[in-house]
This record gives C-alpha cells, sequence and structure tokens, in this order.
C-alpha cells in the first residue's frame, strides 16, 4: 500500500496533495496539463523534493519532513514508468526489463526476468533493441523494467500519450490484466476520461494544485456534483436553469430557462424539495441550478417517442455535426445547444445533416445538478496536521 500528503512549491506553483492506495487498487489522477500531477507522483519517487508532507511505502516511512527522513529514490522500492519510456537503447529487451535487478543474484535476475517476458507477451523478442520494437512493445518492456524489483507502489504517468487510439485500447487491457496478477498499488496519471473510466478503482480529480473531487469513476466522471468539476472532465452539456416546479412523488423538479424546459431529479439541497411533501407544487423563485447531462446519455431520432419511460422529449434543429471518435457529436438547437453522440452508423442510417429537424431524448436520471461546491475535504493521513 502506499499513502501520504506533501506539500509542493514549484516556482510560483502550490501542490497539496493527499493519496491512500490499497495493494491491488488503481488510483487515478485525473486533471489537465499543469494540475500537478507529475509533480505528485516524482515526489513520490523521491525525484522531488517536498516542502512538507509524510509519505509511506508499503510499511516503511519513506519521507517525513518533520523528522527530517527522505530515503532516496533506489530505496523507495518504487517502480515509476513514465510516458517517454527511457528505454536504453544499447541494452535488448532482457537487460532492460533487467536492468534494476543489479543486486539480485543471476539466477533470480534471470528467473524474474524471464517471469515478466511470459506475462507481458514478448517472447522471442528479448535480443532485440528498442528501436527495432513497435510502440506497443516497448511499452510493454518499459513495463516490465518497473514491475521487475517487485516495487510496492508502482507510478504510471501517462502510460499511453505515445500509441495511437486503438493500440491504446489494446494496452490498456494488457495492462489490466498484468496489474491484476501483480497485486501491486498504483498510481496512474492521465487527462483522458476513458482512460479512467477503464482502469480506475478510485479517482481523484485535481487542477492547479488542489483536489477537486475524488470517489467512485463512474460517479466522479459521469455525473460530477461540481461545475468545475464538469467542465474538467468534459460534460459535454451544462444548462443556466431555473426551478419551475417540484414533483416530490415521482422524486424529479421541472426546470426551464431560454426555450429548454427538462425534468430532473429532485435535489434535496434545493429548498422546499423534503421528500415529506408529496404534492405537486409550483416552485418559482426557489432558485437557479445548473443541469448537466452526458451527450452519450441521448437518443436522437426522427421522429417524437412516444409512450416511453424517458421524461425528457425535446426537438430541435441540427446545427452543426462533427467527428468525434469513436462515433460522431450532433448539435441540435432546442433553445440551447444540446451536444448528442451517435455511431457513424446511425449518422448514415438516420441521414443527418445540418439544418434537418430532430428529436432528442432522454431519462430524468440521466440529468444531474452541479454547483460551485467547496474543495474537497482531505482525509486524515498519519503525520499529518
Amino acid at each position: 500500500m502506499s499513502r501520504g500528503w506533501v506539500h509542493c512549491r514549484v516556482g510560483s506553483f502550490d501542490l497539496e496533495a493527499t493519496w491512500s492506495i490499497e495493494p491491488g487498487e488503481v488510483l487515478v489522477l485525473f486533471g489537465p496539463s499543469g494540475a500537478g500531477k507529475t509533480t505528485t507522483l516524482r515526489a513520490i519517487a523521491g525525484l522531488l523534493q517536498p516542502q512538507r508532507g509524510h509519505i509511506e511505502v508499503g510499511n516503511r516511512v519513506v519521507y517525513d519532513s518533520d523528522s527530517g527522513l527522505s530515503l532516496p529514490t533506489h530505496r523507495r522500492r518504487v517502480g515509476y514508468l513514465t510516458q517517454s519510456y527511457n528505454l536504453f537503447p544499447h541494452l535488448n529487451v532482457s537487460k532492460n526489463i533487467g536492468y534494476g535487478l543489479r543486486n539480485w543474484t543471476s539466477s533470480a535476475a534471470g528467473e524474474r526476468v524471464r517471469q515478466l517476458i511470459e506475462v507481458l507477451r514478448l517472447d522471442g523478442l528479448e535480443q532485440r533493441r528498442p528501436w527495432e520494437l513497435s510502440g506497443g512493445q516497448q511499452q510493454r518492456v518499459a513495463l516490465g523494467r518497473a514491475l521487475a524489483p517487485n516495487p510496492e507502489v508502482l507510478l504510471l504517468d501517462e502510460p499511453f500519450a505515445s500509441l495511437d487510439m486503438e493500440l491504446r485500447r489494446i494496452f490498456r487491457r494488457e495492462l489490466w490484466s498484468t496489474l491484476a496478477e501483480s497485486n501491486v498499488p498504483v498510481l496512474l496519471v492521465t487527462h483522458d476520461r476513458e482512460e479512467a473510466l477503464a482502469l480506475a478503482d478510485s479517482i481523484q480529480v485535481i487542477d492547479e494544485g488542489k483536489l477537486l473531487a475524488q470517489g467512485n469513476p463512474l460517479d466522479v466522471l459521469g455525473q460530477p456534483g461540481q461545475e468545475r468539476v464538469a467542465n474538467l472532465v468534459g460534460v459535454e452539456n451544462l444548462f443556466p436553469l431555473t426551478i419551475e416546479s417540484r414533483n416530490p412523488r415521482n422524486g424529479t423538479m421541472v426546470c426551464a430557462g431560454r426555450g429548454l424546459r427538462i425534468e430532473v431529479p429532485l435535489d434535496a439541497s434545493v429548498p422546499n424539495s423534503s421528500p415529506e411533501d408529496r404534492s405537486e407544487t409550483p416552485a418559482s423563485g426557489i432558485g437557479h441550478v445548473t443541469v448537466g447531462i452526458r451527450a452519450s446519455d441521448i437518443i436522437i431520432s426522427t421522429q417524437e417517442i412516444l409512450g416511453s419511460t424517458a421524461r425528457n422529449r425535446l426537438q430541435g434543429v441540427v446545427t452543426h455535426v462533427e467527428l468525434a471518435p469513436p462515433g460522431y457529436e450532433v448539435t441540435l438547437d432546442c433553445g440551447q445547444p444540446l451536444r448528442c453522440q451517435i455511431t457513424g452508423a446511425a449518422l448514415e442510417e438516420l441521414k443527418i445533416r445540418p439544418g434537418m429537424d430532430l428529436w432528442a431524448v432522454f431519462k430524468a436520471s440521466s440529468c444531474f445538478l452541479v454547483q460551485d461546491a467547496p474543495l474537497v475535504a482531505r482525509r486524515h493521513i498519519a503525520g499529518r496536521p
């Protein structure tokens, strides 16, 4: 396991990071470039000295500012894989993987290298140099080198950044399988939502050195509760609306604004939304809310869909059709722009084009409320004031 907290100052940039990772768990640090993700990894690895902090790796304290303890990188038992791989060009695959095993006996090191070559499916490539390998093969060699010394925590910094989209998907599956066997705790840095959802057991969203949200990746990335987080994780639709009425019996309320009128889940934080009140009542003047909905949660139809459990059916005109791999993004003018995600097959089948009238259909439960919330409270970590 690994846990700790650090306060790092690099120039005018301040980072406050807190983490706790159990064996076999993948914690994803998610955020834009410059958020402090790599700085956190470098502090854990001992490549950057924090101003203050406390870092534990396995059952050992490797850094503590109060006592003045700071173990060098090679004594921290940390595996670190950067996005550039940094393979040694003059060494073959076997020697690259075994580079960190120089203090092992020859037989033990050889057995460990053979084990990783088999696990990472590098059989037959043992004598090749890095420049003779594909990008995916280089990635596996770099991962093998990071795993070889049996680290007590594995740090992965944008490990798929140099791979194309298809290779990323393939290697994500391979990485997940390898990590499941190793049971090593992992701290993975990414700004790719798909990667985070595929690999994370838990997630932290950070920006400008501060923790904004943490928790289950489906909750944090799918229905974020803060507008700032919603923007960072790429929520396509955010609507400023006014609460028009509420219906505690159905657990919903109607919100409207600028030509848009939708039904959303009743939120307990909204005044006068007590579930004990079972009547449907107007709520004019209660306040303003920002409603979010993912483009992937919206169904597009050429005709109005009746007799459906979906509470929201909006008619709109297509204003834009853009390529958005792996599909397309269609924008409808429904009073406010509504961005929808569809496949290439659906685009061709419905013959969607600008100026076309379409219906957008989505459930009330697909909508969520976002607000400007305070920063997440940091969990207490041993040694933290």
